[in-house]
């Protein structure tokens, strides 16, 4: 048994997938889409000019502030976006299979039956928002 070509066959089998399927949608939805790609490089640039910034002998701690306020407008604009709504929920339900599927690999590496073995499910006590999150317990 050839466990590199199991894992091609894997590989294939996930990319016939509902999930998967969603999110190269979602992904190349959000490549096309003119406002994602304007708020994407408006995010890059105001990131390269606030580090150039910080670099400096003595910051501009005015200008430093009006950086971090764009960053965070843009990015609250990029984030109430439809089309990156859209893929960053299709990307969470492919995470959630890709991380089902790591959890039974690693049981089965531990000894447990490939057959049997069931991941046990994550709780999350949060609200939600990863921005907020310190961790699982």
């Amino acid at each position: 048994m050839d466990v590199i070509k199991i894992t091609r066959e894997l590989g294939a089998a996930l990319q016939k997938d509902e999930r998967y399927l969603k999110y190269a949608e979602a992904q190349k939805a959000a490549e096309d889409d003119v406002a994602v790609k304007e708020l994407y490089d408006k995010l890059t640039f105001t990131q390269m000019a606030y580090q150039q910034e910080m670099g400096n002998d003595e910051p501009n701690e005015e200008a430093l502030s009006k950086m971090e306020a764009d960053f965070q407008a843009t990015y609250g604009e990029l984030a109430s976006n439809e089309t990156m709504q859209k893929f960053d929920a299709a990307r969470a339900e492919l995470d959630e299979l890709m991380n089902y599927i790591m959890q039974i690999l690693t049981l089965c590496i531990q000894g447990e039956d490939p057959a049997t073995c069931e991941p046990v499910p994550e709780t999350h006590e949060c609200g939600g928002s990863c921005s907020s999150c310190a961790g699982c317990p």
